[in-house]
């Protein structure tokens, strides 16, 4: 008798557990389910696309297979005031502005000249550094300044300012590069007479190749911004925002000054 009940009441210990078990699985696999999705639309909303294009030291370059330089520790420094996390994309120069105007970026960063034309497209940020356009020519090379260029065959990176106003060389014939080393590299193998360029990433040009050297006199005078597109007026607010307390706090500054130690 003893024995009967004893396994009246095992079999029935083990249909309870069983209905207990079954029904508990599913909802922790639910729940577990459900804080996986919340979970990746949570990291989804916190990702900041950056659109730049990484051939333009010291502000984006390559180092191994990482792209390192001034805008991308800035970007990286304003993603952490917005309590996101910066994604970059490497792309061409001149296909920054319709990226970020289309929404395949949130914004682009890539030493970009505050310019009236790119205004009409896109919106500006608050200005974060200061450069100018400047020549390089051969060091034994005839051209001395500016107006020197008339006639000649200048070298820019296409899409850039320098390519902009190199159009208005008197009688000048321009040849476009998708990267600025391409064209310092033309100008060693003679196929062009001149580069011009933004100052920073010319003197890094010139520091790796022999026989070059930058003009004393500036071709035109600068400063850079970030682009967001027309209709996010909220990430631009975002934005400035983040870059004034950078600039407040000093750590734009010394972000700069990390690259770059002094004019020469």
């Amino acid at each position: 008798m003893k024995k009967r009940m004893l396994s009246i009441l095992l079999a029935a210990v083990c249909v309870f557990a069983l209905a207990a078990c079954g029904g508990n699985g599913g909802s922790s696999d639910d729940a577990k389910g459900d804080a996986e999705d919340d979970t990746k639309q949570e990291q989804k909303r916190e990702v900041l696309v950056m659109a730049t294009n990484a051939e333009f030291p010291p502000y984006e370059y390559y180092e191994g297979k990482d792209i390192v330089g001034i805008d991308v520790d800035i970007c990286k420094a304003i993603a952490d005031e917005l309590g996101m996390e910066l994604e970059i994309e490497d792309m061409a120069f001149d296909s920054i502005v319709a990226a970020v105007s289309s929404g395949k970026a949130d914004f682009g960063a890539a030493g970009m000249t505050v310019d009236p034309d790119r205004a009409e497209q896109v919106n500006f940020t608050d200005t974060y550094a200061h450069s100018s356009q400047v020549i390089i020519v051969k060091a034994d090379s005839e051209i001395a300044g500016p107006d020197d260029l008339t006639g000649k065959t200048i070298g820019v990176q296409l899409g850039t300012t320098g390519d902009a106003y190199s159009s208005d060389v008197e009688d000048a014939t321009v040849e476009r590069y998708n990267k600025g080393f391409e064209a310092v590299q033309a100008l060693t193998q003679d196929k062009i007479d001149a580069v011009i360029i933004d100052r920073e990433p010319a003197k890094e040009f010139i520091a790796e190749t022999e026989g070059l050297m930058i003009l004393d006199e500036s071709f035109t005078e600068e400063d850079y911004a970030m682009i967001v597109a027309k209709d996010n007026d909220e990430l631009l607010e975002k934005i400035n925002g983040a870059l004034k307390n950078l600039k407040d706090s000093g750590k734009l500054d010394e972000i700069i000054g990390k690259y770059i130690t002094s004019e020469e």
